[in-house]
This record gives structure tokens, sequence and C-alpha cells, in this order.
């Protein structure tokens, strides 16, 4: 197969082609984006990153392509209509890191519980002292998990093992998991009222757009915090900047932000001629939670370590070769 590799490490280049030793691989720079002048009217395969959109536009530019290998289990950079219309094959990484992701979101949930940041940086700017820096235990406080799949069941886990009463949502329950995992079923709004901690693990697709919103996020128990590793838009930025504004929120650890690439190009989107302002609005928004004390905000980071990233490529790899032998694995179910 002919194919065209994008946003990889430089250390991949060597791992892939190992592994795919009777393939033609181009490996690029960046992002899909950032080669606006690539094309190719024979290429077989794309391997991306959720940082490489794929529309129409896209793959006009590589028209006889068969095959898309996105190196993440999230699908929603990708035009699955338009891909479906042209006869193209997307393959996922259904799992890689479900304790990866969920040591994140408990990292986050640890930092926010006992003020970690804030008291590192008072460390680092001379003073030791801990007055003001007075946290919480989680023994003993509610835990409520919105998803309780792989990454779900984990923090479950993890919550479980800190002593913390545990609750779930989940749209299809199932007692033999809250069996195992010794947690308890609720629904949406009752998780809401309930938890001490609100910690979302949910695929990002249009049932889970704002699933957190204006209209609900008043539900939601005063001074609870809200963990978020999944995807930015399953809350409603203006809903999280509400609730911390007025107290039902005392504090957030958010891995993904709502249209959080805007902010690596704010410039154009503040000087174009006719800006958007929705998403206007979503990056002002975004600068306020920044700026909050008690807001963790990580750069999309809970993916990232070594040995997450490995699996990811492995898992890749093995769906090119079985796709290249006639029998693909983790299909996109379109």
């Amino acid at each position: 197969m002919d194919i065209h590799y994008f946003s990889g490490e430089d250390w991949e280049e060597g791992y892939v082609r190992t592994k795919l030793p009777g393939e033609t691989i181009t490996f690029h720079k960046g992002t899909l984006a950032e080669n606006p002048d690539l094309s190719d009217s024979t290429a077989d395969a794309l391997c991306i990153f959720i940082d490489s959109k794929i529309g129409e536009a896209e793959l006009n530019r590589f028209p006889a392509l068969s095959l898309i290998a996105t190196r993440s289990t999230g699908f929603d950079h990708i035009d699955l209509a338009t891909t479906k219309a042209r006869g193209i094959t997307v393959v996922t990484v259904p799992s890689y890191g479900e304790n990866t992701v969920a040591e994140f979101a408990f990292a986050l949930l640890l930092s926010l519980s006992r003020r970690i940041p804030e008291a590192s940086g008072r460390v680092k700017s001379g003073a030791f002292s801990p007055a003001g820096l007075r946290g919480f235990d989680l023994e003993g406080k509610t835990l409520g998990v919105i998803g309780c799949g792989h990454i779900g069941q984990h923090m479950i886990r993890m919550g479980n093992g800190f002593g913390m009463k545990v609750i779930g949502f989940e749209t299809r329950p199932d007692d033999a998991v809250s069996r195992a995992y010794n947690f308890t079923y609720v629904s949406l709004d009752e998780l809401f009222a309930q938890s001490d901690i609100i910690s979302i693990h949910v695929p990002y697709n249009p049932h889970t757009h704002h699933l957190i919103n204006k209209e609900n996020v008043g539900i939601i128990k005063k001074g609870a915090y809200l963990i978020n590793t999944a995807r930015g838009a399953v809350v409603e930025t203006e809903a999280l900047v509400m609730a911390l504004e007025n107290g039902t929120l005392a504090g957030a650890g958010l891995d993904v932000l709502e249209e959080e690439g805007d902010l690596s190009d704010e410039v154009a989107l503040l000087t174009a001629p006719h800006p958007n302002e929705t998403e206007l609005k979503i990056t002002l928004a975004n600068h306020y939670l920044i700026d909050h004390p008690r807001v963790i905000i990580t750069p999309h980071a809970a993916f990232n370590t070594t040995e997450a990233i490995t699996r990811i490529l492995d898992t890749t790899i093995g769906n090119i070769q079985s796709f290249v032998n006639g029998s693909p694995t983790n299909v996109l179910a379109l």
C-alpha cells in the first residue's frame, strides 16, 4: 500500500517502518491541514491523528483512497458520510489506554482536592507555608462517573480504592458490571444532585453534545468538582463558566476544552472579517477558565504515556496489516 502518515513523532517513523516493511510509507511533519499543497492521485491510505480533519475537500486531494487509519478512539474529526459514500474503510483504535486516561483523571482530582498546583507555585515563588491551602479528603465523598465503559470502570475502581461512594450513569446499565465494580447506577439528574465529584468518560457524538448545559447545570450539587478528560464539547462552556461563577462548581480539572483548537490561532479568529460569534464567545470563556484559581487545564494530554502511545501504534499497524490481508479489524461501523 501507498500510505501517507501525518503528525507522527520522529521516533515513530523507524518503529512503523520496521513493523510494516512491505508498505510504501511517506511521513509528514504536522497535520494534513499543515500540508495544504500535498495531493496524491494514487495513494491507498492515510494514517492520521485527531488533529487532521478529513472532509470532502481533503478526500479530493487523495481520490484513490481505500483506507483511513486514525490513531485514536474518537473519530469526530472524520466526515463519515463522505467516506462511506466513497467506499473508504475507516479503522480506529478502540482501546489503548483505559487505565492511562483514568489515572490522569484521578491525578486531576487529587491535584484539586489537595491544591497541589497552588502549593507548588507558592514554594517556587519563595514562600513555604501551608496557610490557605487546606484541601479535602476523598474518603467518604461521592464520585459520580458519567460513562461506565472501560475508562469509566478504571475510574470507579480507583474511587473505591480511596474509600469513596461511587455512582454511575450509563445509557445501557449492566447489573453485572455494577456488581463487579461495586457501584450503583443512577439517572443523570440524580448523579448531578448527589456527586461531590463528577468525572466524564463518554465519547463525543450528537447524543453527548453539551451533555452538561445551561439547562441542567443548576442541578449539580453545590460545591462539586468537575473532571473532564473526554471531549470538550460534552460540556457547554457557558454553563461551566456560569457554574463556577455562582459557586455551583467549586472547581474543575479539564484536559479538554470546547473549541480548544482556537486557542492556538486566536489572532486569526479575533481579526477575521466575519468572526463566528459562537466560537469567539467560547474562546473568550476559555480565557476565564485558564485564569480561574480553582481550575486546572491541561493540553489534551490524558492519553500521553509511553505505554499508551506504543499500544496505539501497535493497534494501528495491526489494522493496516489486517486490511492489506483482506480481513479488516477495528472497522468503524457506519
